[in-house]
């Protein structure tokens, strides 16, 4: 096993350990009840899973689908939902959302007067983190839970970035994956914070669940890979399937599109457009965002309309010439590239003569 794959599988699982535990601590903190500590054991599933993983894959990934990052989410998501439905109203500062960790000097001058003449340096350094931990208890629940959020989000595109990659993807995939995966993050961000800062929304413990249990069932597009990865299929089993075929030359496009309406940018308008129909919540950022799915939507569905013609044309070409339809596992641009290249090979092979035809008029004379 690589040296390299080896710590960057660990360190990626350790960082995610790390911030599940901070997310447990701080439902702790704010429930003020011990037992929300055997949220923890959760990270036992990520423990095995490193084990397994370790074990059978030499610490690479699977294709399609990242266990790490599901049970990274089994294990952060529960406590973003126990500080949100908390939801403190401890404040924050002149201004909402302001960060303020003011660590006075009278602190350090205490720590600093307990720890001279004892234990030298040291034991100030210890001091001092200690005070400065204890400052950062004092920071505001809804700031807290915003900081998890972003960090989760942050997290979860890093730690795609650092886990080993399996064989059947490339780089070059991974680096897709990637921009994709911040631009959802984005919009995951915009949709938990706007939406649940909503006044009247924190007042109705039934909408706050309805818009938890959307954002959970956003979150689980991350663990797959299937957005810059088609699906191969035999040709034997699905030549003369029409939306077989569609599925196997199309099948990343189509996951994308499949996100979108169903994963986020739907389930997401379809929110919005509650909150302003029935429960009559109207500001401007909820109006733009709500625009903002339904030009996505829209968008999507163009594309896949133009998808869907553009392969019906296809056949539609191929049936009319009486040829057998293109092999389905592989991208319509690379059968083409592969079809030139094999017919030039054809029209070379005819133009040279075979060299036993050369030579029977020689021996004929």
């Amino acid at each position: 096993m690589e040296l390299m794959v080896l710590l960057n599988a660990l360190v990626t699982r350790l960082l995610f350990v790390l911030h599940s535990l901070i997310g447990v601590w701080r439902v702790t903190a704010v429930k003020k009840e011990p037992k929300y500590w055997l949220l923890a054991l959760l990270n036992l599933l990520l423990c095995l899973e490193t084990g397994l993983t370790l074990k059978f894959k030499q610490g690479r990934g699977y294709k399609w689908f990242s266990p790490a990052i599901f049970l990274y989410l089994i294990c952060i998501v529960p406590s973003l939902w126990l500080l949100e439905i908390h939801h403190g109203t401890q404040y924050c500062g002149n201004e909402p959302g302001a960060v303020q960790v003011n660590v006075s000097n009278q602190d350090f001058n205490q720590s600093r007067e307990s720890s001279y003449g004892s234990e030298g340096t040291d034991h100030h350094i210890i001091q001092t983190a200690k005070v400065f931990v204890n400052q950062l208890s004092t920071i505001c629940e809804t700031v807290w839970t915003l900081a998890l959020h972003q960090t989760f989000l942050l997290l979860l595109v890093v730690g795609r970035w650092l886990l080993p990659i399996g064989v059947e993807i490339t780089r070059d995939q991974l680096s897709q994956l990637l921009l994709m995966f911040v631009g959802t993050a984005a919009d995951i961000l915009e949709f938990a914070s706007e939406t649940l800062d909503i006044e009247d929304v924190r007042k109705n413990y039934a909408l706050i669940n309805a818009i938890l249990a959307v954002w959970t069932w956003s979150m689980l597009q991350f663990p797959l890979d299937l957005a810059v990865q088609h699906i191969g299929c035999k040709p034997s089993a699905s030549a003369r399937r029409i939306p077989s075929l569609l599925l196997c030359r199309y099948s990343a496009e189509l996951w994308n599109i499949g996100v979108s309406l169903f994963i986020q940018d739907g389930p997401f308008f379809i929110v919005r457009s509650i909150l302003m129909g029935h429960f009559r919540i109207f500001n401007q950022m909820l109006v733009f965002f709500t625009a903002k799915n339904i030009l996505v939507v829209t968008l999507q569905l163009y594309r896949l309309a133009v998808i869907t013609l553009d392969f019906r044309t296809t056949v539609l070409q191929k049936s009319r010439k009486g040829e057998v339809c293109c092999c389905p596992c592989e991208p319509y641009e690379a059968r083409a590239h592969a079809t030139g290249r094999q017919e030039n090979e054809m029209k070379e092979f005819v133009a040279v003569p075979p060299k036993e035809e050369s030579q029977a008029p020689s021996e004929d004379h």
